[in-house]
């Protein structure tokens, strides 16, 4: 069992927890994620790595509530339990020798983009961060960003908050003007990623996706990660758990992956909306 030792809300549907787990803090990287079961019925997901302690032994954690596991996650307080804390698994994010780079984060994959942005910054990196959301609600993270960038750019797609418009804006403005970069990292929505990815195309900068989103069981096991990368002329399949979750994003097939998503939206709202019926149930 694994205590929960804080708790905090970012926003209306994005909640923080700290899980005391001492073993997985000191050998968790940036990039790298965690499966979890909140209880021993439970079903198994994975979340990435937001942040770790190692003095206090804690692993930062934070997730959109956007099914039945999520749900029931989020009904935990701060001194309760969760089963099982399993990791760190995955690749870690490629620092290393990159002198300059832009991360481009989108809503909840901003608190994955966060200690990568911390890891190059940490190794005297120059860091950009651009930052994206649907509105100033939903607006999670501005300060940590702040704190380990030395250009935030913040945008919001109804113009509520910062900027207006989407991430890749101010990127192209900063192409077109003849910035440069060793790296873009992008994190977010799968139809960000394809955008940002085109955007820096024309100009050849490297770009690396977090294929995050379509992970399931976070061990292959599923399939449902599959992911078919170009390669030299050749469809390739990989698995974002077990081969990434980091990528190429020249190589992805953002479409298909789009597609395969999709499959699992009606369940997953079916599955949300009977946890929460149940959880009604339990405090009547």
């Amino acid at each position: 069992m694994y205590r929960i030792a804080s708790k905090k809300n970012l926003n209306p549907t994005v909640t923080q927890m700290e899980i005391e787990a001492p073993l997985v803090a000191n050998k968790a990287l940036p990039g790298q994620f965690i499966i979890l079961r909140v209880d021993e019925a439970g079903e198994r997901i994975p979340l990435t790595v937001a942040g770790t302690d190692k003095d206090r032994g804690t692993v930062k954690i934070i997730f959109q509530i956007v099914g039945a596991t999520t749900e029931l996650l989020n009904h935990k307080n701060e001194g309760e339990f969760i089963q099982d804390f399993v990791g760190p698994l995955g690749v870690p994010t490629h620092t290393e020798g990159i002198g300059k780079v832009c991360i481009v984060g989108g809503g909840v994959g901003c608190a994955i983009a966060m200690p990568v942005a911390q890891a190059f910054h940490a190794q005297g990196a120059e860091v950009t961060s651009i930052i994206g959301f649907r509105s100033k609600d939903l607006l999670i993270l501005e300060d940590e960003f702040r704190a380990c960038s030395d250009r935030l750019i913040v945008m919001t797609d109804d113009g509520s908050y910062a900027r207006h418009g989407n991430v890749t804006v101010p990127l192209k403005e900063m192409l077109e003007a003849g910035e440069t970069f060793d790296m873009i990292i992008t994190i977010g929505p799968l139809i960000m990623m394809k955008f940002v990815t085109l955007t820096a195309k024309p100009f050849g900068v490297p770009v690396t996706v977090s294929m995050n989103p379509i992970m399931i069981d976070g061990t292959g096991m599923c399939g449902g990660c599959r992911l078919t990368l170009v390669q030299d002329g050749k469809r390739v399949t990989k698995f974002a758990c077990v081969d990434g979750p980091d990528f190429n994003g020249y190589e992805v097939d953002f479409d298909e992956a789009m597609s395969r998503g999709r499959m699992y939206f009606d369940f997953e709202r079916r599955a949300h909306d009977a946890a929460c019926n149940l959880l009604k149930g339990t405090n009547a």
